[in-house]
């Protein structure tokens, strides 16, 4: 009774017609007083069976004001031009990066991503979980003694975060010497 109570004072009320979408949603607006300001009020009445999804972008940004004035039909054709132009961009990009995938003789999954390879990830640890060691995995010493080098005593004692310091132009350091305006960018 209350639906058909608000249909009913709804057609005398001073709603006004803004647009359609492509959908045949209709979106109406009407200007009320609410606690003694003026305020716009906008509303979607469905199509149909409501299904807030079949909503448009443009069409839900209007409704939560977030943009002042309604898409216009023109404004509308123009955007879904533009969408159709991006998805065929995309299935032409994901087309040639199938064929590229192909060419240099990897698998080629349709749709879904390749997963990370764990074999290869596994492979760095040298024991399972068990403490049993793995065939193929690396040793835990470094690189620099499968590679016929020594290690010195002095390089015994300094960190490996020290020894293994890639050449960097940012500047490194913990602070406590810092004097503002003093460092310069290598040349």
């Amino acid at each position: 009774m209350s639906r058909l109570w608000a249909r009913f004072s709804g057609l005398f009320s001073s709603k006004a017609l803004v647009g359609m979408d492509k959908g045949g949603n209709r979106y109406f607006a009407r200007t009320e007083e609410i606690d003694g300001i003026m305020k716009e009020k906008r509303w979607v009445v469905f199509k149909g069976e409501q299904e807030p999804t079949s909503i448009p972008v443009e069409w839900i940004c209007w409704l939560n004001g977030q943009r002042k004035r309604a898409p216009t039909q023109e404004e509308m054709a123009k955007l879904e031009a533009r969408r159709e132009r991006v998805r065929l961009s995309v299935a032409m990009l994901k087309k040639e990066e199938e064929e590229r995938k192909s060419k240099e003789g990897k698998t080629v999954s349709m749709g879904k991503a390749a997963g990370p390879d764990l074999k290869s990830f596994i492979r760095q640890f040298p024991v399972d979980s068990e403490g049993n060691k793995i065939e193929g995995a690396p040793d835990s010493t470094d690189g620099k003694r499968d590679k016929g080098f020594k290690e010195s005593e002095t390089d015994k004692k300094i960190p490996h975060y020290v020894k293994e310091q890639p050449e960097s132009s940012e500047p490194t350091g913990s602070g406590v010497s810092f004097k503002p305006g003093t460092w310069q960018p290598p040349t």
